[in-house]
C-alpha cells in the first residue's frame, strides 16, 4: 500500500473528533490487541494519544493482506486506512473499518502478554513503558514538571542549574555517593541548596527542577535512590513564607493536571474529586510539638520529643487529615547543620525553623525546607559538631560575610508529588527508569 501525501496519518485523538466520523482516515501506531477468526479480525491501535479499534475482514483486505495481517504480533508498528465510526461497544468509543494495512516493523513476540510481578514488569521497563498506565503516569508528570516552571516564572523566579559534582554534604554524609573525579572523590548532589544560596544574592529568587542522588539503604515504595526535586530559594523570606509559596505550588500543579489530564487520571483510577477537595481547602500548618500531641491524644501513640517522625509516625498523623498538611519547627538536633534555631519556641527544646509538607494516604513528605542560617560563626559550630571539614564549606561561609540577608528554600520531590496526584501504590512506577539500592538496569 502506498499512502498518498495528501492523506498524511492523523494521530488517533484527532480521528475521534466528531467532524472526523464516517471518514476515511490514515492512522499509525501499534498493535495494542489483537484477536480474529477465519472471516473477521479485530485490533487495537495505540499511539501516543489514545488506543482505538480497527476491524477488518476476508471479503475487504483480500485473501493474501488478510490472511498476513491477522498473524501480526502485538507491538508490530502498522499505518492503516479506513472509515471511522462511533460505536460504544468498542474499546475507547469508536471503530475503524479497514481497508488497508501497512506494515512498518513486524513485531517479535512480545514477552509482556499477561499479569507479571512489579520486578518482572521493571525488568522489562523498556517495554512496560508502552503500556497504558505508565503512558498515563508519564503524560501526568510531564504537565506536573510543565507546570513546576510555568508556576515559579509566573512568581518572578529565575532559572537557575546547579552542578552535578560537588565537594560538599548538605543532607547528611551517610546517604552520599561516592565519584572519582580524576585524582580525588567528590559526590553527586543531594541538593542545590548550597549553591542556590550563592545565586540569591545576585537573582533573589531562583528555582530548578533536577535531578537528585541519596545512597539511602532503603526497600520501600517510597524511596528512590535518584529523583527530581523542584527546588527553590529566595532572599529576604522567612520559613513561613516558604510555606505559603509550597503550598501555592503544589495547588497549581494539581489545578493544571486537572485541567489536562482528566482522561489520565481515569485511566489510573486517581480519584480527581479528592483532588478537585485538596486545592478548594487551606492545608493545615502544625508544629512538630503539636503533631506529637496530636499522635498522644487521638492515636495514644507516645513519641519521646526530639526525635524526627518516622514513616510510621507520619502515616498515624495523616490518619487524622484529610488534605496535605505542613509540620513545622522541628527540634533543631534532628536536623540539618544550616537550619537555624527559632528563639522563643513554644517546645520543650531548641527547634529549627524549618517544615515538612506531608501527603495524606501514605505518601509521606512531599516538600520539605527552611529558613538558613545566616550567621559564619554559628555554622562554623554546626559543621564541626557534624565532624565535617570546614575548609571544604569556606566558600559557603563566604556568604555569610558580605551582604548576608534573610533568606529560605524548599525542595519538592517530583516523583512524591505525582505518585500521590496518580495514587501509584509505589513511587517506582512515578519516575521512567528507577534507581535503587537494587536496581540499576535497564
Amino acid at each position: 500500500m502506498v499512502i498518498p501525501m495528501d492523506e498524511a496519518p492523523i494521530s488517533i485523538q484527532e480521528a475521534k473528533d466528531p467532524s472526523k466520523q464516517g471518514n476515511e482516515v490514515t492512522l499509525r501506531g501499534w498493535i495494542y490487541r489483537t484477536r480474529g477468526s477465519n472471516r473477521m479480525l479485530f485490533l487495537v491501535l495505540r499511539d501516543s494519544t489514545d488506543i482505538i479499534q480497527c476491524v477488518a475482514s476476508r471479503e475487504d483486505l483480500g485473501e493474501e493482506r488478510f490472511i498476513s495481517a491477522r498473524e501480526l504480533p502485538v507491538e508490530s508498528a502498522i499505518v492503516v486506512k479506513g472509515r471511522i465510526n462511533m460505536d460504544d461497544r468498542a474499546p475507547g468509543g469508536f471503530e475503524v473499518h479497514l481497508k488497508e494495512i501497512l506494515t512498518i516493523s513486524k513485531a517479535d513476540r512480545f514477552p509482556i502478554t499477561k499479569d507479571h510481578s512489579e520486578e518482572f514488569l521493571r525488568e522489562n521497563r523498556h517495554l512496560w513503558l508502552r503500556s497504558r498506565k505508565m503512558n498515563a503516569i508519564m503524560k501526568v508528570r510531564s504537565t506536573v514538571t510543565g507546570a513546576i516552571h510555568e508556576f515559579f516564572r509566573r512568581e518572578g523566579y529565575h532559572e537557575f542549574t546547579p552542578p552535578i559534582f560537588t565537594p560538599n554534604q548538605a543532607e547528611g554524609g551517610s546517604t552520599l555517593f561516592e565519584v572519582k573525579y580524576y585524582d580525588r572523590t567528590i559526590y553527586l548532589s543531594q541538593t542545590w541548596q548550597l549553591y542556590a544560596e550563592a545565586a540569591i544574592f545576585s537573582l533573589e529568587r531562583i528555582y530548578d527542577v533536577s535531578p537528585t542522588f541519596r545512597a539511602e539503604r532503603s526497600k520501600t515504595s517510597r524511596h528512590l535512590s535518584e529523583f527530581w526535586m523542584a527546588e527553590m530559594e529566595a532572599a529576604w523570606m522567612d520559613y513561613l513564607e516558604a510555606v505559603s509559596v509550597a503550598e501555592r505550588e503544589v495547588k497549581f500543579i494539581i489545578e493544571k493536571v486537572l485541567e489536562r489530564n482528566m482522561k489520565e487520571l481515569e485511566i489510573l483510577e486517581a480519584e480527581p474529586e479528592r483532588l478537585r477537595s485538596a486545592i478548594s481547602a487551606k492545608w493545615p500548618v502544625i508544629t512538630y510539638t503539636e503533631a506529637l500531641g496530636i499522635l498522644k491524644e487521638r492515636s495514644g501513640m507516645d513519641v519521646e520529643w526530639g526525635k524526627d517522625l518516622r514513616t510510621v509516625e507520619e502515616e498515624e498523623l495523616m490518619k487524622h487529615f484529610d488534605t496535605p498538611i505542613t509540620v513545622v519547627e522541628y527540634p533543631k538536633e534532628a536536623m540539618a547543620f544550616y537550619k537555624p534555631v527559632k528563639e522563643e519556641a513554644d517546645a520543650p527544646g531548641p527547634v529549627a525553623k524549618c517544615f515538612d509538607m506531608i501527603a495524606p494516604g501514605g505518601y509521606g513528605e512531599i516538600v520539605g525546607g527552611s529558613e538558613r542560617d545566616t550567621d559564619a560563626a554559628s555554622l562554623e559550630e554546626a559543621l564541626k559538631r557534624e565532624g565535617e571539614d570546614v575548609r571544604k564549606y569556606d566558600w559557603y561561609l563566604d556568604l555569610r560575610r558580605y551582604g548576608s540577608v534573610q533568606h529560605s528554600g524548599y525542595g519538592l520531590g517530583v516523583e512524591r508529588v505525582l505518585a500521590w496526584i496518580c495514587k501509584l501504590d509505589n513511587i517506582k512506577d512515578a519516575i521512567p527508569f528507577p534507581r535503587t539500592m537494587t536496581r540499576a538496569y535497564p
